[in-house]
């Protein structure tokens, strides 16, 4: 198997890490960015020159810009860039502060755009590569606490999208990530709760609230194997556009895009009828 080097941002835990460890465990190369150097100290010491390590913020879009060029001038060519950084805020929309709201939307949206962003002109000019956007099993279904989140995976999907077909005659693939829960410390370390309002104690958005507080609760979905797959996509031919991971991943979305269907299909005779009449 050819080596390939891989950009990764949020290497310090979850998929990033496990992305990391497997890729250079088999040999690959990895540019990864952290906000504190010192957590793949084990990493650095483990694998030497095989892991290049930067500092970043994914809400300083100079620094983003910053870290890739020097990424890629220093490694030459970039086969895969994965936008993995961000994390989760939950709460009702009204308890949120707009200083969350902000942070959200400018780390898992504002700082994915534009580190595809950056990438793009390297990928360009080499003559192709791929890129691995993470989203979630809430980037395509919604539920009560998360909406501040899901607009920004919403978000990100709908750019991906878009992307996917701008760059397509560059020969650079586009893939989403869904995952579904996943036996990570997400949930214990990567999510933010918003203030609780006690009017929001009979909405569903409490019970958003009650299972990041379960401390108990356990995800079914090995990242292992999840990580595996992401890395194995890369040598699918074209780029899958999607990739869901779990069972409760396979499900949820199953029954949003069902219902969400059913519920345009029994708009069609309305949609039609606010169109001009056919000429002749």
């Amino acid at each position: 198997m050819a080596q390939r080097t891989w950009f990764i941002t949020g290497i310090s835990s979850g998929f990033g890490r496990h992305m990391t460890e497997q890729l250079l465990e088999r040999g690959d190369r990895v540019a990864g960015t952290v906000r504190n150097l010192d957590v793949v100290d084990d990493l650095k010491e483990k694998y030497g020159d095989l892991l290049w390590v930067a500092h970043l913020d994914v809400t300083d879009t100079p620094a983003i810009y910053t870290v890739v060029n020097r990424a890629f001038d220093q490694l030459g060519t970039i086969d895969v860039v994965v936008s993995n950084a961000g994390y989760g805020l939950i709460g009702a929309a009204e308890e949120l502060t707009d200083e969350q709201i902000t942070h959200q939307i400018n780390t898992n949206l504002v700082g994915s755009i534009q580190l595809v962003r950056a990438s793009l002109p390297h990928l360009r000019a080499q003559g192709g590569g791929r890129i691995i956007q993470l989203s979630t099993v809430g980037g395509q279904a919604a539920f009560a606490g998360g909406s501040l989140y899901h607009a920004t995976k919403w978000g990100i999907e709908g750019f991906i999208e878009a992307v996917r077909q701008e760059v397509a005659p560059f020969h650079i693939g586009v893939t989403i990530v869904e995952p579904g829960g996943a036996r990570t410390n997400f949930r214990h370390h990567s999510i933010k709760l918003a203030s609780r309002m006690e009017a929001y104690d009979i909405s569903p958005a409490a019970q958003a609230r009650k299972i990041v507080e379960d401390k108990t609760a356990v995800s079914i979905g090995d990242p292992a194997k999840m990580a595996a797959i992401m890395i194995d996509s890369v040598d699918q031919h074209p780029a899958p556009k999607r990739i869901a991971l779990g069972s409760d991943c396979y499900q949820v979305i199953h029954q949003a895009l069902t219902g969400r269907l059913q519920e345009l299909e029994a708009q069609e005779e309305l949609a039609y009828s606010t169109d001009f009449p056919k000429e002749g």
